[in-house]
């Protein structure tokens, strides 16, 4: 495959650079370099105040879309203008009727402005447009192609896809010339969705090693005996990755166990903060907020056990197979998680990893109580976490996936 079988795609996210993104930078940069031009698309601006060296890599040129419409008025009038005598508009304005009327709001209604405004400043030479999550950007992306008269499809991930009602999945899968999720169950659920006639993929996004290398050092034995243990854990501060569980777990470890708890990643902690002053526990815990790439990686090999304690959410919403987890499988550091999602694709029980019920916090305090008084195990458990990542969940194969689909005629 040379680069001049690959047309001109444009990538619709909704926002970027997000440093909970990395493995959409990570997707684009290698199809950058495997020759597929991009035009990214993003619906709104960055807010983290750091961003991954990985960005910095990327070449792609940017197009944001303006964020809320009465910022832009004029913009997005004169984008209407240009784009409603198109063949595409009708058909792509009754498909934005119809969903409007079942789904009432001014986020419908954004996104229709949006995709005016996408329609309307698309560089002429694209060829497809292509979404990453099919919930929002899903939609900006479907009705922008529809008036240009595009292919269209989309990445699915996990939120986007248990959050949104059936008949916009439905809606979108069939309209879309193909689909990728990134997990076997977010897979199963969207083929018992979609016309059947295979447009739906499992495609693992996996990981870019290069940016993980393998760890050579030796992890101390600490057994929480003498010098603490250190526990990590990486993701946002939202429900679905149930930190506040994790919390009650740390509570209910012994107190001669010596342990100390560190977690990356932004959004509002100040609840969780008061629930772990509330537990005693607060003396025992580093909140370090959004991290570089680098410092994350500096903190995996820190650390002695990472724990993620994913959880479904009342609305649905649910990770699908937390790159973090790769991340930290990559540098052989034991794993403790929850039976959700994905996560048992990535991890097998008592082998390379151990796993919990979800909202389950005696069941995890346990599991983190055993590796953290068995340091043997806790070295086992991480080499064989490594080799599985490394054996089966690296990024080249997806990106060839993703590379012949998107030089199909």
């Amino acid at each position: 495959m040379t680069p001049a079988t690959l047309s001109p795609v444009a990538f619709v996210l909704k926002g970027y650079p997000r440093l909970s993104e990395t493995f959409i930078a990570q997707e684009i940069l290698a199809l950058e370099k495997a020759g597929l031009p991009i035009t990214i698309v993003s619906l709104r601006r960055p807010t983290d105040k750091k961003r991954h060296p990985i960005v910095d890599e990327i070449r792609a040129p940017l197009l944001y879309l303006p964020e809320y419409l009465h910022e832009a008025p004029g913009k997005v009038l004169k984008s209407w203008w240009k784009v409603r005598r198109l063949p595409g508009y009708s058909r792509a304005f009754a498909a934005w009727i119809r969903d409007f009327k079942r789904d009432p709001t001014s986020n419908r209604g954004r996104r229709w402005g949006q995709a005016l405004v996408l329609a309307a400043e698309l560089p002429d030479d694209i060829a497809r447009i292509h979404a990453h999550f099919m919930h929002t950007p899903g939609s900006v992306a479907r009705y922008a192609a529809m008036i240009r008269g595009l292919p269209f499809s989309f990445s699915a991930h996990a939120k986007d896809i248990w959050t949104i009602p059936e008949w916009e999945k439905r809606d979108k899968l069939a309209d879309a010339q193909w689909a990728v999720t990134c997990t076997g169950s977010g897979a199963d659920h969207l083929h018992g969705l979609s016309p059947a006639d295979g447009r739906v993929s499992l495609v693992y996004h996996g990981l870019d090693f290069s940016r993980f290398p393998h760890f050579d050092s030796v992890r101390p034995s600490r057994d929480g005996s003498g010098e603490a243990v250190q526990i990590l854990s990486v993701g946002r501060l939202v429900a679905k990755k149930g930190y506040d569980d994790l919390l009650d777990a740390l509570a209910r470890l012994p107190t001669d166990l010596n342990w100390r708890f560190s977690h990356i990643g932004g959004g509002d902690g100040e609840g969780l903060r008061a629930q772990a002053d509330r537990l005693g526990i607060a003396d025992r815990i580093e909140w370090r907020g959004a991290q570089s790439q680098a410092d994350v990686l500096e903190a995996l090999r820190s650390a002695d056990l990472f724990v993620l304690a994913s959880r479904v959410t009342d609305d649905g919403d649910r990770d699908g197979l937390p790159n973090v987890l790769m991340e930290a499988q990559s540098q052989a550091l034991a794993c403790v998680s929850t039976n959700i999602s994905a996560i048992p694709e990535l991890i097998r029980d008592g082998e390379t990893g151990l796993l919990v019920p979800p909202q389950d916090a005696a069941a995890l305090s346990i599991a983190i109580e055993a590796l953290i008084r068995d340091p043997q195990r806790r070295l086992a458990i991480g080499a064989a976490g490594e080799a599985r990542v490394r054996g089966a969940f690296g990024h080249e194969a997806g990106v060839q996936d993703l590379l012949a689909r998107f030089s199909a005629p």
